[in-house]
């Protein structure tokens, strides 16, 4: 802990910093959805090259997620944070200035790479830097400002697609990007602990090789198929067993396969990925339905998605209260199976779709289920865990709800069987529900996994650490090795709509 104080010139200066540079990345989770189809029309992309344009940012940022902490915490926090917004804004403007989809493609995939040196390094330096009494303040404060960004995505990317361009998403990037900079350069003290910063070198390669791999493979396996696809899918698969087997020797491992030994914790992260697998994948695709399928303009349907945040935001601390209470296990069955009736009542979204009557009750419902779904999952990764490796937990569970996304947008099109003719013809066909109601199912399975694994895990124990049954999680200590991710914002998730 540092020793600035929250109210200080130095501390508000650090606070703009890390907010600012943490929105960045958060808004563009969420803000590049909306304006999808005017990227395709303007940049002749098909299909593949719109889930590229998606995964190509959540395939580095989720890879690198848990190395960026520790080379923060290696060679300077400061340091890396400003390398990391710079980097930010010059793989935005490239790919505001992209000429075509695989320009676009590329810069996103470094786009990925900064933030994952953003995100993780932005709550490092609130720790490091503000007095112990202040600290838990300031990560509160970090929190529900930086969650806004994910809020006002879809608005934002709606808007600018319509108004100015496609291309105006990005570039807004460089002026907030300055904005951090500056109050990086001004305020933020240099700080690093080298013995927390072995960086995972192999480990995040073999992740990136791996999970690249297998969405090359789902991806350009239902725009070309041949023999490429199936060494593609082949690679990544051996990748990802290698990255298991290194993980699993290592001392110092950026993924502690030990800790999946708990039957709780795998439990729900197995609840994490087929939540956000379906949720990252399903408004992958309702927002382009409402756009090329229904006829509605970017920012009618980046409106049309604004109560899935303010659900999120409303629920979400009652549920928390409700989890601390009784457990997680009754919410995290009923959010999952709620979420998966709002998928498939989005499904029936087509030509002719009115608002009141076809998408917001989709809408509503699936904003509900997420709304039950986040503060338990992240209340029962941490009961999961030993305390001394609650950082590492929450980080690893950050991670596969990134995973989940990434993997959503690269399967659900080829699953419900939707090709990129279609989308050229201007429709998404039947394959738009095939894939909305395998969305549904996928979520329905989450709290089928909830219901059959979990117990009654949070409350008993949070008693029995002599804290009241209501009270809120205490802190815990970041475990040796690690710097945790941020807590996730309340939201939809990476890639669509999310959980920052």
């Amino acid at each position: 802990m540092g020793n600035v104080a929250y109210g200080s010139r130095e501390g508000r200066g650090i606070l703009t910093a890390t907010i600012v540079a943490s929105g960045v990345a958060f808004l563009d989770m969420t803000i590049v959805n909306v304006a999808l189809p005017s990227i395709g029309r303007s940049l002749g992309a098909g299909l593949a090259g719109l889930q590229w344009t998606v995964d190509a940012y959540l395939l580095t940022l989720t890879a690198f997620l848990l190395p960026g902490g520790a080379l923060g915490d290696r060679v300077g926090r400061r340091r890396v944070f400003v390398v990391g917004l710079v980097s930010f804004a010059v793989a935005s403007a490239l790919c505001g200035l992209a000429p075509g989809p695989r320009g676009l493609v590329l810069a996103r995939a470094v786009q990925g790479l900064a933030a994952a040196l953003l995100v993780p390094g932005s709550l490092a330096i609130l720790r490091a830097s503000f007095r112990p009494e202040d600290a838990g303040r300031a990560v509160g404060t970090w929190a529900g400002l930086s969650g806004v960004a994910t809020a006002v995505g879809p608005l934002a990317g709606g808007w600018l697609a319509e108004a100015v361009s496609w291309r105006a998403i990005f570039f807004v990037n460089a002026p907030l990007a300055a904005v951090a900079l500056r109050a990086a350069l001004r305020s933020v003290p240099e700080s690093r602990d080298p013995g927390r910063g072995r960086v995972d070198v192999l480990g995040a390669a073999l992740a990136a090789a791996g999970l690249g791999g297998i969405v090359v493979a789902l991806i350009e396996g239902g725009a070309h198929g041949g023999t490429v696809v199936w060494i593609a899918g082949g690679a990544g698969v051996a990748a990802l067993a290698a990255f298991l087997l290194v993980e699993a020797r290592r001392t110092d491992p950026m993924l502690p396969l030990s800790l999946f030994g708990a039957r709780t914790f795998s439990a729900v992260n197995a609840v994490t990925l087929a939540v956000y697998f379906a949720l990252g994948g399903a408004l992958f695709l309702a927002v382009l339905q409402l756009q090329v399928g229904a006829g509605w303009s970017p920012l009618a349907a980046g409106a049309a998605l604004t109560p899935v945040t303010l659900l999120v935001l409303v629920l979400s601390p009652p549920a928390g209260r409700l989890c601390a209470r009784s457990g997680p296990r009754r919410l995290l069955v009923a959010g999952p199976l709620v979420c998966a009736v709002g998928l498939a009542l989005l499904g029936r979204v087509g030509a002719g779709a009115g608002y009141a009557r076809d998408v917001l009750p989709g809408v509503a419902a699936l904003g509900v289920g997420l709304g039950l779904t986040v503060a338990p999952l992240t209340t029962a990764v941490l009961v999961a865990a030993p305390a001394e490796r609650a950082g590492i937990a929450s980080a690893v569970n950050n991670a596969v709800a990134r995973l989940a996304g990434l993997l959503a947008v690269a399967a659900l099109p080829l699953a419900g069987g939707i090709s990129a003719a279609q989308l050229a013809q201007g429709t998404l066909g039947a394959g738009y529900r095939r894939a909305m109601l395998l969305a549904a199912a996928v979520a329905a399975l989450g709290g089928a996994v909830a219901a059959a694994t979990l117990g009654a895990t949070d409350a008993p124990r949070r008693r029995a650490l002599g804290a009241p049954a209501g009270a809120p999680p205490a802190p815990r200590p970041a475990p040796r090795g690690r710097t945790p991710p941020p807590p996730r914002a309340p939201g939809p998730p990476p890639g669509s709509h999310p959980r920052g």
